[in-house]
């Protein structure tokens, strides 16, 4: 089953973020109250598998969900290998559009440089919110639709 591990938001840009119980994502916008949240953008919100996370651990890092500054860590699918264009459903309301995979890390980020590596320019996803509505830890994730 693929479900959510994890809910994050932050209050700045650059640094970890932080396990909340349940996230408001808002159609055309992100995440309400984390500073990624953006309607200019495509990378509305960030999501990042467990499984990526479990890699970095593997190499001696005691390290949770929101570390690598993702609103929704992931359980039971392998982000990275969906194309641009999947939509995930999460939960019963959220629609996310998956924009871009991976991302430059910016000069400075916090995350680079607290863990020494940063696997969000590798497996992390972006996406647009279609639809928006509440997320939390548990909800299921669904594949409903693949680009190509």
């Amino acid at each position: 089953m693929i479900k959510v591990i994890a809910v994050c938001q932050s209050e700045k840009k650059g640094t970890t973020k932080t396990p909340v119980p349940e996230v408001t994502i808002q159609e055309g916008f992100g995440v309400v109250g984390d500073a990624h949240a953006d309607c200019l953008t495509h990378r509305q919100v960030s999501l990042l598998a467990i499984e990526s996370i479990d890699k970095m651990r593997g190499k001696g890092l005691e390290l949770n969900p929101g570390d690598f500054a993702e609103n929704i860590t992931t359980q039971g699918i392998d982000l990275c290998k969906l194309p641009v264009g999947t939509r995930l459903k999460v939960g019963g309301e959220v629609l996310l559009e998956m924009t871009q995979i991976g991302k430059e890390c910016h000069a400075g980020c916090a995350i680079r440089e607290q863990i020494g590596d940063c696997i969000m320019p590798r497996e992390g996803i972006f996406a647009r919110v279609i639809q928006g509505g509440c997320a939390k830890a548990g909800d299921t994730i669904k594949i409903i639709k693949a680009a190509g």
